[in-house]
């Protein structure tokens, strides 16, 4: 389970951050800090893995505290939702070694493909014993020419199709998008989009099922 702590001086903001990642499997919140002092205050009492940061809180910047925490635990790992683009205040806080940097007003798909992200190049860094170049490619957003040919299209992360792909075949009776959607950690239109692209290269089906009232759902089933 990876830890979260929160930081951000907006309560409402925070607790709409905190639903997100209760949509990501293997996430647990375990605080929420409104200014710097209350962060680093966090830290030594908790056990933190990630902190989601905002840059402007009222003590100080988002930035001034990634010392202070880093200090207390080496270990500990940010991204960054903020508001904040000043070319220098950005360039100091990627000097800094953050994971992700998203701009404000934050779309919860991009939200969760990074921690999507984190979560999978955590979990593949603990089972790794040597680190190769396609591990290193893949955790910094590196892909060579030769590679994006043999990708998956834009829009499509390999990672996530293994999971659509492998929970489906655990499907008897079919699933919708939503469904699938809750069983990833995902929208209902992130979940339709990689169902789709299955169809599309054969390995599966869609099918209207007409249930006793309302519209007619659209069910996925695996190709036999």
């Amino acid at each position: 389970m990876i830890h979260v702590m929160i930081v951000e001086d907006d309560f409402r903001i925070a607790k709409i951050h905190e639903e997100f990642i209760k949509k990501v499997d293997g996430f647990n919140v375990v605080g929420k800090a409104l200014n710097g002092q209350e962060a680093v205050h966090l830290v030594k009492t908790k056990k933190v893995d990630l902190v989601i940061l905002d840059v402007y809180m009222p003590d100080k910047l988002g930035s001034e505290i990634i010392e202070p925490i880093r200090s207390l635990d080496s270990q500990i790992d940010f991204i960054m939702v903020t508001a904040a683009t000043e070319t220098d205040l950005v360039r100091d806080i990627l000097r800094n070694g953050v994971f992700d940097y998203i701009i404000k007003p934050v779309k919860m798909e991009r939200f969760i493909e990074t921690l999507e992200h984190y979560r999978d190049m955590q979990m593949k860094l603990d089972k790794n014993i040597e680190i190769d170049q396609s591990f290193l490619d893949e955790y910094f957003g590196h892909v060579s020419e030769a590679a994006i040919t043999k990708s998956t299209p834009k829009g499509i992360d390999p990672l996530t199709l293994d999971k659509v792909a492998e929970t489906i075949q655990t499907i008897d009776k079919g699933i919708t998008a939503e469904e699938m959607g809750e069983r990833i950690g995902a929208s209902r239109t992130t979940a339709r989009r990689y169902l789709e692209y299955l169809i599309s290269t054969g390995k599966v089906i869609a099918e209207l099922e007409y249930g006793i009232v309302g519209r007619p759902e659209r069910k996925y089933h695996v190709v036999k």
